[in-house]
């Protein structure tokens, strides 16, 4: 099992690697001064509290708490190994890591490497599927292209292959190309028996994230004896391919979603490709499973908070479509921006709207949708005799169950009045039954969710700074030091000075003196503060790396987590030596005044006469305080001489 990484081979990685180009590619960031801030991909919010500090390197979110550089974002967001997290920057930047002297067997599951491994393998199939489109045998998948209205320069564009239906082709053929057995099991390519393939005599989709990477297929049945029956079949999930987590589309859709804060979400890989065509390049689609929540996170984080934004669902007309909308309606929350549902009159699905239409029929059922509650309320409203008033009724206590899964109460004031509307009946009147029908409803139980970090007091997994492979938790010790270390609040006024000073040492280190303008630990009064300005004190300044070199230095995890966050958060203005010169003088009167208070109540206490020997040094030693307390004032205010 391999090592350490060499240490020269891991700061070349973070050297070359842009953190806001890593991030860029998971998120929709827009700039705020020297910042890009977003929503935060680890928790639910909708107001952007996440930020990316190119110039440290550096990401912290002002509302969880997590924080680090990009190797630790690259771990968190995709569940990685330090050493794996390492492995696919270093991939990205061309570094070709070494390592020192095996370490010992940690019982991590997953092999170093193996993910790369795994991509590397879904590529190189990827490929061999393409090829096989254009052979004797792909006809069948060319005519049922064909007869979509996709030609071959589209699909090429989106990737389209082939897969024969000799069992082991594509086994035979990856095995030629040096991967093992067990990779390819691991991959889901093929069986766990390690003899047949696992798509065979299908059309294929390469399912690929927002950087292009391949992480899984999805294959669409051709044969009539084919003997897996299900019309369309997906990857299993694998160490790359988490259903809940991908949309196929993405990689041609990312781009256009961050800039136009729109997604159109579709049903399947030809909808997705006939709404592209027809110029809707928002579109995409789930993956052999309901569009679910972690899909709805990896949107809102792709739209961003654009002043005009909204996401447009697409569904067939039938049981199923209204289901499928019925399921998105619960997700709701989880977007910023409004949601709407289109649906043909005739229920037909967007590939075949193009088929039939032409695409200018996909533009305009894209372009005029129907927001999401009304669909769903005149859905749970329809059979309804609104004739009669008591039939009125039930129509308003059936759609009662959807304004009680509105979290927002003006909007749920909107949608009653809306449902008022609809049925002919006064607002209050509503108001009342669905009240009334909301109380007697028993309450579901509600699923345990994952407690989320408090932003004052969690401190956050950091990353060792060698190769070890698993994301380490914190040792007993560490993890006392931090039960013990309190974490300081931003809006505690008392420490604002000594939160400044600490911002600057660690964003602005060159404006100080080489004494550090003669602050010392002791000058802080909050423990995690007194920490950092020692291990910037400790830590010899250099250009290139020193903000990491002195995170590497910082043993705590608590004080670990606040030296990103002053590194990341923003400084009340621009600062030049004199801002920095005032900043430490502040928190240098605080320590010195106390100092003068005990020395003067001391010669107070003296008595001229018995403690002369004492009280001349004593006073002497006020008067030099004074002066520098003086001094430290004019500094601390701005005032020359």
């Amino acid at each position: 099992m391999p090592g350490r990484i060499v240490s020269e081979d891991l700061a070349r990685v973070r050297e070359l690697t842009r953190i806001e180009d890593v991030v860029g590619g998971y998120m929709t960031l827009r700039r705020n001064g020297a910042d890009l801030t977003g929503l935060c991909p680890f928790h639910d919010e909708k107001t952007p509290s996440f930020h990316v500090s190119p110039g440290p390197g550096l990401f912290y979110c002002f509302g969880c708490g997590v924080g680090g550089d990009v190797i630790q974002f690259v771990q968190r967001i995709d569940n990685l190994s330090f050493m794996e997290a390492v492995q696919s920057l270093a991939d990205r930047v061309g570094v070709t890591l070494r390592f020192e002297t095996p370490t010992r067997q940690t019982g991590d599951s997953v092999s170093p490497g193996l993910r790369q491994r795994i991509l590397a393998a879904n590529q190189a199939a990827a490929e061999f599927y393409g090829k096989q489109l254009l052979s004797p045998e792909g006809v069948v998948a060319r005519q049922m292209l064909d007869e979509r209205g996709f030609d071959r320069a589209i699909a090429e564009q989106f990737g389209v292959g082939y897969a024969p239906k000799h069992g082991q082709a594509l086994r035979d053929h990856l095995r030629s190309k040096g991967f093992s057995g067990d990779e390819l099991v691991k991959a889901n390519l093929i069986r766990q028996s390690g003899e047949a393939d696992v798509f065979r005599g299908r059309v294929v989709w390469p399912i690929r994230d927002s950087t292009t990477t391949v992480l899984g297929f999805g294959a669409r049945r051709l044969y009539d004896d084919d003997k897996i029956k299900g019309k369309y079949i997906n990857t299993a999930e694998t160490i790359v391919y988490k259903k809940s987590r991908v949309l196929y589309g993405l990689d041609l859709a990312r781009g256009p979603i961050g800039r136009l804060g729109q997604a159109v979400v579709m049903e399947g890989y030809t909808d997705v490709m006939a709404a592209h065509l027809s110029g809707i390049d928002t579109a995409v689609a789930s993956c052999g499973t309901a569009f679910g929540e972690e899909h709805a996170r990896l949107l809102q984080r792709l739209i961003g908070l654009p002043e005009q934004g909204r996401v447009v669902f697409t569904f067939d007309g039938d049981a199923a479509g209204q289901n499928a909308a019925l399921k998105v309606f619960d997700l709701n929350d989880r977007f910023a921006v409004p949601t709407y549902v289109a649906v043909a009159p005739d229920g037909l699905d967007p590939c075949d709207l193009r088929l039939q239409r032409g695409e200018v029929a996909v533009r305009d059922l894209v372009s005029n949708p129907q927001p999401l509650y009304e669909f769903v309320m005149r859905h749970k409203m329809s059979g309804f005799d609104l004739d009669r008033a008591d039939s009125r009724v039930d129509a308003v206590r059936a759609a009662a169950e959807v304004v009680a899964k509105v979290q927002d109460a003006q909007k749920r004031s909107a949608f009653i009045e809306e449902i008022a509307g609809l049925v002919g009946m006064d607002v209050g009147r509503a108001r009342q039954i669905i009240s009334a029908t909301n109380k007697r409803r028993p309450k579901p139980p509600q699923p345990s969710q994952p407690s989320r970090p408090k932003v004052d007091v969690h401190p956050i997994e950091e990353a060792p700074t060698s190769g070890d492979v698993p994301l380490p938790r914190e040792s007993p010790s560490e993890a006392v030091a931090a039960q013990q270390m309190p974490y300081p609040s931003a809006r505690e006024a008392s420490l604002a000075a000594e939160r400044g000073l600490c911002q600057l040492m660690l964003q602005y280190p060159t404006y100080f003196t080489t004494d550090w303008c003669g602050v010392d630990p002791a000058d802080l009064r909050h423990p995690a503060y007194q920490a950092i300005c020692q291990a910037v004190i400790d830590t010899p300044f250099e250009y290139e790396g020193w903000a990491q070199k002195v995170q590497d230095a910082t043993p705590n995890p608590v004080v670990r987590r606040l030296e990103t966050e002053l590194l990341v958060a923003p400084l009340l203005r621009e600062p030049d030596e004199a801002y920095v010169s005032a900043y430490a003088a502040r928190v240098r009167l605080g320590r010195l005044t106390a100092q003068l208070e005990v020395l003067r109540s001391r010669l107070q206490r003296q008595n001229p006469i018995t403690d002369a020997e004492t009280q001349v040094p004593l006073f002497e030693r006020v008067v030099q305080l004074e002066a520098v307390k003086a001094r430290l004032t004019r500094e601390a205010f701005g005032v020359a001489g």
